[in-house]
């Protein structure tokens, strides 16, 4: 069975274009039963299904949501596609600890009444890299922090979790009479590393690409760059201080002034304006360093450009006249990272080291020293910290780790001292 589209009825009531994609597999040889997947709702439920094609409810949790999506799609399967055992947290946030009572509840439920379902997700997991989305519900934007562990019955290593135990446990009280559940696969190894000391290894500053000049500042996506970071700098001509304001900054910018920093923007805060001080300078340099987040992947915020998204004005008067720095920050851009110190006290560091690892085993990364940034391990992006929490460690797979010489990388947008970085076995 293949899912034509997931939660369409949540965004459009496109027919065609649903239908469309079904005929399309079906044109290339793809001829299995088809299904949809969409909130228990009249609405939902009527943009999202497709006639022959099985219901997926996210979630379906009582027989009123069944049998609206029978009367909806009448003579096709309809089944729980997303029965949640937790939540994703976002930055800011308490961790979303989830009471297994509920799940439990459904799961009974469902078994019960002999309906199929799918558990999002059984096993957690990590949004390595720039992979971490975002929401935009009541709270205005809202960054998914790296990791992925969802509060799920397996954790984000793999580990089997007391809300498994319980899953697990009512499960096989359905199992016929002398039938019995496989054994449990015996715990992952996971290692702790001693005090690894940092290095400042070089700034942003000191390894920029050659600009793009443009009059007005625009997204990430209108100078082909997906993630990452785009510094965006000018000389101020007219006005040289005064309200600085960012139309929107998506999401989040350092603001430095004849390289002096003087503050932040954040998306998530709605701050997208700041006062830039006087200078005597004749002609003074702005510079934003901006930083792309996750992108919104539910709702009517969905086309979520990055960087920045309008213009930029100084006491009402736009600034024109840019030069634009692409700094993705990807596989090519950190291995073409040159050392150096000429910039050591600018905010936007690179530190860097080389440990020695003897185990084999999973780890935590804990960044609790540093304020905001990226991680690699041997080339490995580990993915975004922010000291606001609640993340402060995170996951790298044994996999990544070498036996010997490892080189850990941090780039951190406020943070000047190197600190010391630790690895532990567990998340928290």
């Amino acid at each position: 069975m293949m899912q034509i589209e997931n939660e369409y009825g949540s965004f459009g009531n496109d027919r065609e274009y649903i239908l469309t994609l079904k005929k399309l597999w079906e044109e290339n040889g793809i001829n299995v039963p088809f299904f949809t997947a969409d909130g228990a709702t009249d609405a939902m439920l009527i943009a999202g299904t497709i006639p022959g094609c099985a219901v997926g409810l996210d979630p379906g949790t009582t027989q009123q949501d069944f049998d609206l999506a029978a009367k909806i799609n009448p003579g096709v399967p309809v089944f729980s596609s997303e029965t949640y055992p937790g939540w994703l947290t976002h930055w800011g946030e308490k961790w979303a600890k989830t009471d297994s009572s509920e799940i439990l509840k459904e799961i009974r439920f469902l078994m019960d009444n002999k309906k199929s379902f799918g558990i999002y997700v059984v096993h957690g997991g990590t949004n390595f890299g720039y992979t971490a989305g975002a929401n935009s519900g009541g709270k205005g934007y809202e960054p998914d922090v790296t990791s992925y562990d969802y509060d799920a019955p397996v954790n984000e290593q793999g580990m089997a979790t007391p809300k498994y135990m319980a899953i697990r446990n009512l499960l096989a009280s359905y199992l016929p009479k002398g039938k019995f559940l496989p054994p449990i696969p015996p715990p992952v190894r996971s290692s702790e590393i001693p005090q690894i000391n940092m290095s400042v290894f070089t700034s942003v500053w000191d390894n920029l690409p050659q600009p793009v000049t443009s009059d007005q500042p625009k997204s990430f996506e209108a100078y082909n760059q997906d993630y990452g970071f785009i510094l965006y700098t000018t000389e101020l001509t007219g006005a040289k201080s005064g309200k600085l304001t960012v139309t929107d900054i998506h999401d989040y910018a350092t603001v430095f002034l004849n390289g002096t920093f003087v503050g932040t923007l954040d998306r998530r805060e709605g701050i997208n304006s700041i006062d830039l001080p006087e200078t005597s300078v004749e002609h003074p340099k702005l510079e934003i360093l901006a930083e792309g987040m996750g992108r919104i992947n539910y709702g009517k915020n969905i086309i979520d450009r990055k960087g920045i998204t309008e213009s930029v004005t100084l006491g009402g008067t736009p600034l024109i006249n840019w030069k634009v720095y692409n700094l993705p920050m990807d596989d090519k851009f950190i291995y073409n990272l040159r050392s150096s110190s000429r910039n050591p006290g600018k905010r936007g560091i690179f530190f860097r080291t080389t440990f020695y690892f003897i185990e084999s085993g999973d780890t935590y990364f804990d960044l609790s020293g540093y304020k905001k940034g990226i991680v690699w391990l041997n080339g490995h992006s580990l993915g975004r910290f922010w000291d606001i929490g609640p993340q402060k460690r995170l996951y790298c797979p044994a996999s990544w780790l070498r036996q010997g010489a490892n080189e850990l990388m941090i780039f951190d947008l406020l943070q000047t001292e190197a600190k010391p970085v630790f690895g532990y076995k567990t998340l928290e």
